[in-house]
């Protein structure tokens, strides 16, 4: 039974949760917005697991909590939704079951061949030798991935056989030489997040945004849990959408129906278009990251009222409202993320105010009266304008307010050609 919503439960620490909270708190206000374990810059934080399951039960009956919504993946994969499922909380999200199209990259491209979803070719291994023999036969040219949850970091884009090399030497130092990997076909374009919410039967997409998941400018370095985003993409049409409801998001809800998924959540499509055809290259079962922090913003609707249509499976009644122009966001993070990095290092400029521009805390802890890093990923500084350029502006301007020791960013989000979008 479906129950009025009125306080909330956000799961996670991430800018995610804070972008989130924020938005719940502009309907429901902050008192009524709870997180779990949060950082140092979302209020009513609170230190607990969110992966002790009982533990969270216990808040959500002292506090009164009426919905969670999980943030994070591996509280989805362990099966979050399914212990709250049980009691009278109500809770957002896919069960573990339906969590396996991230939880198990083997598990969604397989759900991907069954339903006919467009993809690229791909192999399955269960050692790094098999795999390394197989991608070499590729010339290198290939991508690697290891099937669990890797925090973003569990893809290797290989052009060549010594980067071929240094993956798979980079994967046995991480997994070991038994690991399940895919060796996937490299497919070259623009790529794109198509993120929605469902009730399982239904998908009400919002604005599509652009993740920068490499660390340096020009999409060079390592892959990252992402560096910035910015929405809406220009170059999208009608006709790609076309294209990927067809090819990617109808066949996706049919496997989800016919593999009777109890599915009520947050999914996620990473796309690439490659000359104007999309493929799918990833299932997530949450709001992407950085990708939350432009996407609700722009949405103008209540989330509680989407979320809510969504737990009582009527999400087809709901039209989704954006704001017009665009939304940036610049992610700052640690000198030398995303290997080892310090943590601990006070942050200033953050009591510089600017109505135009909101800062989503990631990694920072608070300590007495500073805040301080305390991860990877530290700051999200989110931009509005009327166009691209208007909103970049004006995050940039901000970044150049903030600094801690080791900062590091990326100075090009939102400055590729998107040329295969036609």
């Amino acid at each position: 039974m479906i129950t009025k919503i009125s306080k909330i439960l956000v799961i996670g620490s991430g800018g995610r949760e804070h972008a989130l909270a924020w938005k719940f708190a502009q309907t429901h206000d902050w008192d009524n917005v709870f997180t779990l374990p949060g950082n140092g810059g979302i209020p009513n934080s609170f230190d607990i697991n969110p992966m002790d399951f009982e533990a969270v039960e216990r808040f959500c009956k002292e506090k009164g909590v009426d919905l969670i919504f999980v943030g994070p993946e591996q509280p989805l994969a362990a099966g979050i939704v399914d212990y709250f499922r049980k009691t009278d909380i109500q809770i957002f999200g896919p069960t573990q079951k339906a969590a396996q199209l991230e939880a198990s990259k083997i598990f969604a491209k397989y759900f991907m061949h069954k339903y006919e979803v467009s993809t690229a070719r791909f192999k399955t291994f269960q050692n790094a030798t098999d795999a390394q023999i197989y991608a070499t036969e590729m010339d290198g040219f290939c991508v690697l991935k290891y099937d669990g949850l890797a925090a973003g970091k569990g893809v290797f884009v290989c052009g060549s056989l010594s980067e071929l090399d240094a993956a798979i030497q980079e994967i046995r130092a991480v997994y070991g030489e038994k690991v399940p990997l895919i060796v996937e076909q490299r497919l070259e374009g623009d790529e794109i997040s198509i993120i929605g919410f469902t009730d399982g039967k239904s998908v009400k997409l919002l604005q599509a945004s652009q993740d920068h998941k490499q660390l340096l400018d020009g999409d060079k370095g390592p892959n990252t849990g992402g560096m910035g985003a910015y929405s809406p993409v220009e170059g999208i049409d009608p006709v790609l959408m076309k294209k990927i409801h067809l090819r990617i998001i109808k066949p996706t809800l049919q496997g989800i129906h016919e593999e009777q998924m109890d599915y009520k959540g947050m999914i996620y499509f990473g796309i690439m278009v490659e000359n104007g055809i999309p493929y799918l290259l990833e299932y997530n079962a949450r709001f992407g990251d950085p990708e939350t922090e432009v996407l609700l913003p722009a949405l103008k609707n209540d989330l509680t009222e989407v979320i809510a249509a969504c737990l009582k499976g009527q999400l087809s009644d709901i039209e989704l409202a954006f704001e017009t122009g665009f939304f940036t966001d610049v992610v700052l993070v640690s000198g030398g993320y995303p290997k080892a990095y310090p943590k601990g290092l006070n942050i200033h400029g953050l009591d510089y105010q600017d109505t135009e521009v909101l800062v989503f805390h990631a990694g920072t802890k608070k300590v007495g009266e500073h805040i301080q890093t305390d991860g990877g990923r530290v700051l999200n500084v989110v931009a509005h304008g009327r166009t691209l350029e208007e909103s970049l502006e004006k995050a940039y301007r901000m970044v150049d307010k903030i600094q801690f020791e080791g900062m590091f960013f990326r100075r090009d989000i939102g400055k590729r050609d998107n040329k295969h979008l036609q």
